[in-house]
């Protein structure tokens, strides 16, 4: 399970700011220690255990960056140009032991071995061929259109550090390199739940008061963008006792528990009560907007044959409106998960745009706006704020491309500033 403990996220104000959130969690939360070796069509999403030194150099040998032919540069004349007798033809994976004697060149294809003795290669399309004779210009660079050995990853060099998040480029570089499989940390196990009296199953019977589940279907597929394990479990109803029941069972087989709902300061929000139960909520109101009651802890495990009698999982309780459960997941959530999961830290670059709205919020808290981008007749790229602010419209998300953060110190924002864009894609991936 998560190597935590329950002091973990201490924190003793009224509201946790972002920054010192993040910073707790890289200090104070441990990876998950347990490892396996995958093969690399497996392997995208998964996070490098340890660092992954190059076998062999790449490219392996000298090789030609173009269709050309290959001279060895002390044959050029200095000041016009140099006719060269054609001494042979190199394709892309043939030998390239043929002999160059002086005054020579070497018909050479893109990917072709340098033959033995030449520096440099001309491109095709710059020289004039005459029979069985090749004239090259003169003034090209010494080691001109070739790719030397090792140029991009020499041998022994680190090419993935550990806790890299593998991506497809990541196992193009391991493929070239000749390897078939790779050691990542396990996946994490994380458990899903959703609370309220009113929530009910997409699908099945909803009374006059209720409403479909959207949440769990939301964390399902960012979790599974982040290459977590999920298990669905269920809608749970306002009952703290059955609360804390199916968490403390969730603990003893997840490394992490997340809700969503019930962790606000209402008589029926029973989460915070169901957790103090079985563990530590060690804060539960983080400086965000929308957002801000999100609660962090450690829950025990319910008992089990074959774990450990102090283990447990780390407890995310998320707000009940989807915007908000979006915004606190990629932000909150992400930075925690990524953390388990052994991945270096992941630093959000806001991009520069101009917005196309003034806008006020309170100092102290970090503020998420949604926006849609449109370019503007100077070539500048705008952000358009979505005419509805509220954390249960979901269409304000669909009809968006990302957030601009705000951050603590702003409570005013003007017409035309410029301001940082988060990307969905950036934020989920």
């Amino acid at each position: 399970m998560a190597q935590l403990t329950d002091d973990c996220f201490a924190f003793s104000g009224p509201l946790l700011p972002l920054a010192e959130m993040e910073r707790l969690i890289g200090e104070r939360v441990a990876p998950v220690i347990e490892t396996e070796r995958v093969m690399l069509r497996g392997a995208r999403g998964r996070v490098t255990a340890a660092d992954l030194k190059a076998p062999v150099d790449l490219p392996p040998f000298d090789n030609s960056a173009v269709d050309g032919y290959a001279v060895r540069h002390a044959d050029l004349k200095a000041g016009g140009d140099t006719k060269l007798l054609v001494g042979g033809r190199l394709t892309a994976g043939a030998r390239s032991d043929m002999p160059l004697k002086t005054g020579q060149a070497i018909r050479i294809f893109t990917g072709a071995a340098m033959p033995s003795g030449t520096d440099t290669v001309f491109m095709q399309e710059d020289v004039t061929v005459e029979g069985d004779h090749v004239i090259v210009p003169s003034g090209l660079e010494l080691g001109a259109n070739r790719r030397l050995a090792g140029e991009d990853v020499p041998a022994g060099n680190i090419v993935l550090p550990a806790g890299t998040v593998l991506e497809a480029q990541h196992i193009a570089l391991a493929a070239a390199l000749g390897l078939t499989e790779l050691d990542v940390r396990r996946r994490l196990k994380v458990a899903i739940f959703s609370t309220g009296d009113e929530v009910v199953e997409p699908g099945a019977a909803r009374g006059a008061a209720a409403i479909y589940d959207a949440n769990r279907y939301l964390l399902s597929a960012l979790l599974d963008r982040l290459g977590a394990v999920v298990t669905d479990l269920g809608i749970l109803a306002d009952d703290p006792a059955e609360l804390a029941r199916a968490l403390a069972k969730a603990a003893a087989w997840h490394d992490l528990v997340i809700t969503s709902g019930g962790v606000s300061t209402g008589e029926a929000d029973h989460v915070r009560s169901a957790v103090e139960r079985i563990g530590s909520l060690v804060f539960w109101r983080v400086a965000i907007k929308p957002g801000r009651p999100v609660a962090m802890g450690v829950i025990r495990a319910a008992a089990r044959k074959d774990y450990a009698a102090d283990s447990g999982a780390a407890f995310v309780g998320l707000p009940g409106n989807p915007v908000a459960v979006f915004v606190t997941f990629v932000r909150v959530v992400k930075p925690l998960l990524l953390r388990l999961a052994g991945a270096r830290p992941q630093t959000l670059m806001p991009l520069p745009v101009r917005t196309a709205f003034a806008y006020k919020k309170k100092k102290d808290r970090r503020e998420y706006v949604r926006v849609a981008l449109r370019l503007r007749h100077d070539g500048e790229i705008e952000a358009v704020k979505h005419p509805q602010d509220g954390a249960g419209i979901l269409t304000s998300l669909t009809e968006t491309d990302g957030l601009l953060e705000f951050g603590e110190d702003v409570t005013s924002v003007k017409l035309g500033d410029r301001v940082g864009f988060l990307s969905y894609a950036a934020l989920t991936g």
